[in-house]
């Protein structure tokens, strides 16, 4: 099932606001962007997705997310952990996408239940060329579960 672009939502997790808009200019020219909202920290992440916090009420129900693993309060490898370890969240997809290329980074975020790691490319032409590969792997040739996958 191919899920129209325009209705695609995507969290980014990240705290470099440079980064931030890199990211958010490489997805748009691969016209992922249009639904993209943007956390700073782990800690607004998982309230964003339970509904907690500043986000009260109202529960994100992305279908990816992009995630740093350096951030402040709480790193991207604890939210991966707490995100998998909820079976109302597990099943949504998690790429990491960070600066760091170290081995013990890639293992750690594997066993932790990442679906994808992606060192950030040096280039933004890089960037637009992964963010069209993320695109079209996530969301035109991949089957995702649907958002009541989590409560069974």
């Amino acid at each position: 099932m191919t899920i129209p672009r325009a209705t695609v939502q995507i969290v980014l997790a990240d705290d470099d606001p440079e980064d931030v808009e890199l990211a958010r200019d490489a997805l748009a020219e691969v016209r992922l962007a249009n639904n993209l909202q943007v956390v700073g920290d782990g800690d607004e992440l998982l309230e964003l997705l339970r509904g907690t916090g500043h986000h009260a009420g109202h529960p994100a129900h992305p279908r990816l997310i992009l995630l740093d693993l350096k951030m402040p309060r709480m790193d991207g490898f604890e939210v991966l952990r707490q995100l998998k370890g909820d079976a109302a969240l597990r099943t949504i997809p998690v790429v990491v996408l960070t600066t760091s290329a170290a081995d013990a980074d890639i293992v750690r975020s594997y066993d932790l239940g990442v679906n994808s790691f992606i060192t950030k490319p040096v280039t933004f032409e890089g960037l637009v060329a992964a963010m069209r590969a993320v695109g079209h792997y996530w969301f035109e040739i991949v089957e995702l579960p649907g958002r009541d996958a989590g409560a069974r």
